[in-house]
């Protein structure tokens, strides 16, 4: 990639969903900043925001450790990362190398100390968030049995492609790392692969 100086992030967590309102609301944002569309690099994922592990941002932050990003443009911050401690990290060092960091909706500049601070509190609320999602899914699960309506998950679908699951595994990835990439559990794992 050429310099771009500035990136715009996208994630959405499938294959399934779009990402049009946050390409829309970035335009946007770039429009009223005067930025020229020569001077953008897109990157979009479509993964889970639970790990970090994702090609576009990996490829992303190559550009920003080569110096060929100054300033990365999310729709909002839980688009790199659900998980607080991920997002803090990746947020650090990006501000020691002087990327300057903006999320639109949140209407947030996240350069400086005062920005860090409060990327860090918008994190944590994230995760509370995804946690409390959790938990009414749960919540849910138990009345719908206590009512003798939950049938559960129909028997052979599963929550991600075992497929995918013994890809991963012949390019020498740990169980952990598997289940980390494809957001379910370990035991799912080593169900898929059958150990």
């Amino acid at each position: 990639m050429k310099t771009k100086h500035t990136a715009c992030y996208l994630r959405v967590s499938s294959e399934g969903q779009k990402n049009d309102s946050q390409r829309a609301e970035i335009k946007r944002w770039l429009k009223g900043q005067n930025i020229r569309a020569a001077n953008v690099a897109w990157f979009e994922d479509k993964e889970t925001g639970k790990t970090i592990n994702r090609p576009e941002l990996k490829r992303m932050q190559a550009a920003i450790f080569k110096g060929e990003v100054k300033t990365v443009v999310v729709w909002k911050l839980d688009r790199l990362s659900r998980v607080p401690r991920d997002g803090i990290n990746v947020l650090a060092d990006w501000c020691e190398r002087g990327v300057r960091v903006i999320s639109v909706t949140q209407q947030i500049d996240l350069s400086g100390a005062v920005g860090r601070m409060i990327a860090s509190l918008l994190f944590g609320l994230a995760e509370i968030e995804l946690e409390y999602r959790s938990e009414r899914q749960a919540a849910g699960i138990r009345v719908a049995k206590a009512a003798g309506v939950y049938k559960g998950r129909k028997a052979g679908t599963t929550k991600a492609k075992p497929a995918r699951a013994r890809d991963l595994a012949a390019q020498g990835f740990t169980r952990p790392e598997i289940a980390n990439a494809m957001g379910v559990g370990l035991r799912t794992v080593y169900r898929y692969l059958g150990a």
